[in-house]
């Protein structure tokens, strides 16, 4: 743990409170600002998942109820957040690093964690932004949730991106900028639908529905399930899993980046 908190909380020892704040807050707004002229990279990122949610869960449940309609907006809402995690940060870091503009930023007199915790405010808005289209997007299908349901699938999925970005994270030290984003589609889609993200488990065959637990996927899709009023099993196993989870490859991914760069 004590690696984590170097990486992320280390300082340069003659900048004040102030000036690190004044860093940190530089860097996160610098990283929103570089994707939001990046369009070609980020709009698919936040506005596939609601395209998937207007045909699956608006247009094609209709005869279904609002209940399948609330069920798609909880497992798509999770395949959304999932993206900008470990696209917007694990393909960025990897094509940074190989550009050398990781190097660069190591030579700034600059805190290292505001570039990690830039990025992961950046992946947070995106994430937000998936689920507030989702949630629009979900008008059309009658779905009926009450305020403080959906501020919890907002916070799901805000928080939920956290793992996923770790993921990416090591992913992005792990493989070159070329490979990355095959890696991270490999890793994405095959989790998706092990997880009953595109459809329920009861669906799949039985050995696949005992592993679906290994993926973080499966656990904050539990989550978002509860946000929505769909599930009343306890939450807190699923978020002890997803914390460690978290935690381990962010604590393999800094070891990575010490090692490598």
């Amino acid at each position: 743990m004590e690696t984590v908190i170097s990486v992320l909380a280390s300082e340069p020892a003659s900048m004040s409170r102030g000036r690190v704040f004044g860093a940190y807050l530089a860097e996160a707004r610098s990283e929103c600002v570089r994707y939001m002229r990046a369009p070609a990279f980020m709009l698919p990122i936040m506005l596939f998942p609601g395209l998937f949610y207007l045909v699956f869960g608006v247009l094609m449940v209709k005869s279904e109820g609002a209940d399948a309609a609330r069920y798609l907006l909880a497992s798509y809402g999770v395949f959304g957040v999932m993206s900008p995690g470990l696209f917007g940060f694990g393909v960025s870091l990897a094509l940074e690093r190989d550009g050398g503009l990781l190097t660069f930023k190591r030579a700034l007199p600059m805190p290292p964690g505001a570039y990690l915790l830039g990025k992961m405010l950046m992946a947070m808005c995106a994430a937000a932004v998936v689920i507030l289209l989702l949630l629009a997007l979900s008008r059309l299908a009658h779905v009926a949730l009450l305020p403080t349901q959906a501020g919890a699938l907002l916070l799901t999925g805000v928080l939920g991106v956290l793992p996923f970005c770790a993921l990416g994270m090591f992913i992005g030290t792990v493989f070159k900028g070329q490979g990355a984003p095959g890696m991270l589609q490999l890793i994405y889609l095959p989790m998706s639908f092990l997880s009953g993200l595109w459809f329920p488990l009861p669906m799949l065959p039985k050995f696949l529905q005992q592993i679906a637990p290994i993926w973080p996927s499966y656990h904050l899709d539990k989550i978002a399930m509860a946000a929505v009023g769909l599930n009343n099993e306890p939450l807190l196993p699923h978020v002890l899993v997803l914390l460690g989870f978290a935690v381990g490859f962010l604590l393999l991914a800094t070891r990575r980046l010490r090692r490598y760069g």
